[in-house]
């Protein structure tokens, strides 16, 4: 029998009543999340479910006079605010700041099912519904007092532009499918020129992970680009998955690509360790496997490495639901350097060599942990730090920025993209609280 078009909604009420019922019978965490921190976390055993655990903290953005909790010596205040979902910096040699403001794009043949359904409801409600503003900012603080006083349309009509990076007078700009550059000019406030197509990037009607971020190398001989994975564990097919969970080295000049690493689910930041002169990537983990794992990470990039996804995580831990396995590609997997912290959402990463904030954090990682959806209870919602000596991460990781998680497991925001300002500071992108934070030492 067929349902009147103005009731059409009753069909879901047994497919939410069911979901309702397996959810609160979902697992939870029975290791701090420290446990999967750090050179050596415990991998406990995966645990699977019917329906996975979803434990998304509601966005609802900063309550008047409210704002993140800065460490000991330090002091945090709004650098820019009233944008349209923040995600990512770039700092120009002149100081100013540009703002990728920006969501996903159209995915219509991602998240398809009742599975699909319910995850599209629970990502609307952490605040990745929104429309993409499809825009970069630019924001200049020309007096000096922390705020910037400047702000203008610096490029529009973009297609949910994600990373940025400037190699001489060149601007180049990662949309989710492919790279663009532009013409720059110290100092200007806007660019109108159409334009310059470099590379195409893998995209498409699933594009499941859609940011791509970007980063130059130190002495301009390329450009750096991170692709996501099209799913969690290759469940799409791994036709799907040609050029994905990668990062690719591109030749802008003779606008040509090579994949640099590979196996790697969800690479976002990246930054260049200046005493090894490794690339270093922060990668978000695959889901569905327990509260417990796996753990996100952040690791040295190795040219022609392979870091384990789809068929292993953190080395060689076999992921069984992956079929069929490559037994032969799993034995040369790499270990990750440090863990970040099981289902943490870990996105931004800045080395923080120029920063002046306390000596403390002058020698190492800054990194946005966006916060979880397939832990109970919620991890990341914060900013971290790693010390590194000698170019390895020596020691354990330092809340720089809390607060993000309000006590009644609501978002006030959630940190996203970090850099290190020409001024020292650390600026931190907050896509929920729709602000650039920024954080400077506290001199009393």
């Amino acid at each position: 029998m067929s349902v009147p078009a103005g009731f059409r909604w009753l069909r879901v009420i047994p497919i939410a009543l069911g979901f309702a019922i397996l959810s609160s019978c979902a697992e939870k965490a029975t290791l701090p999340v420290k446990s999967g921190m750090g050179p050596d976390p415990e991998l406990p055993p995966p645990r699977s479910t019917p329906i996975p655990t979803i434990n998304i903290a509601k966005a609802v953005g900063w309550p008047e006079g409210i704002k993140p909790m800065p460490a000991a010596g330090t002091r945090v205040g709004a650098f820019a605010s009233g944008l349209d979902h923040p995600r990512w910096l770039l700092v120009l040699p002149n100081g100013d700041v540009l703002v990728a403001e920006t969501n996903a794009p159209p995915k219509p043949e991602d998240g398809k099912g009742i599975k699909g359904f319910f995850m599209k409801r629970a990502m609307k409600k952490a605040g990745a519904g929104v429309p993409s503003a499809n825009r970069i900012t630019l924001l200049r603080d020309a007096d000096g007092d922390g705020i910037a006083e400047l702000r203008t349309v610096f490029i529009d009509q973009l297609k949910s532009p994600f990373g940025m990076a400037l190699l001489g007078d060149q601007l180049y700009v990662a949309n989710t499918d492919g790279i663009i550059s532009f013409t720059y000019a110290s100092g200007v406030t806007e660019l109108r020129q159409p334009p310059t197509p470099i590379i195409d990037l893998p995209a498409g009607p699933i594009n499941h992970h859609w940011t791509k971020s970007l980063i130059a190398a130190p002495d301009g001989s390329a450009l750096y680009a991170t692709v996501g994975s099209n799913s969690n564990v290759g469940e799409n097919g791994m036709l799907e998955e040609v050029g994905r969970a990668a990062i690719w080295r591109i030749n802008p000049r003779s606008r040509s690509k090579k994949l640099f690493a590979t196996g790697l689910r969800n690479p976002n930041g990246m930054a260049f360790e200046p005493v090894t002169g490794m690339l270093w990537t922060a990668v978000n983990e695959r889901d569905e496997i327990g509260s417990d794992l796996v753990p996100d990470y952040m690791t040295s990039v190795h040219e022609g490495g392979f870091y384990g996804w789809p068929y292993s995580y953190y080395g060689q831990h076999v992921d069984a639901r992956v079929k069929p396995q490559r037994p032969e590609l799993v034995a040369t997997a790499l270990v990750p350097d440090y863990a970040l912290g099981a289902h943490t959402a870990s996105l931004g990463l800045a080395y923080s060599a120029s920063t002046a904030l306390p000596a403390r954090f002058r020698n190492g990682m800054f990194i946005g942990q966006h916060g979880s959806w397939n832990r109970d209870p919620a991890s990341g919602y914060r900013v971290i730090f790693v010390p590194f000596t000698e170019g390895k991460p020596a020691g354990d990781a330092v809340e720089i920025l809390t607060g993000f998680l309000g006590k009644d497991h609501t978002a006030h925001g959630r940190p996203v993209g970090v850099a290190i300002a020409r001024d020292g500071a650390l600026l931190v992108a907050d896509d929920v609280g729709n602000t650039i934070w920024r954080v400077v030492a506290d001199h009393g």
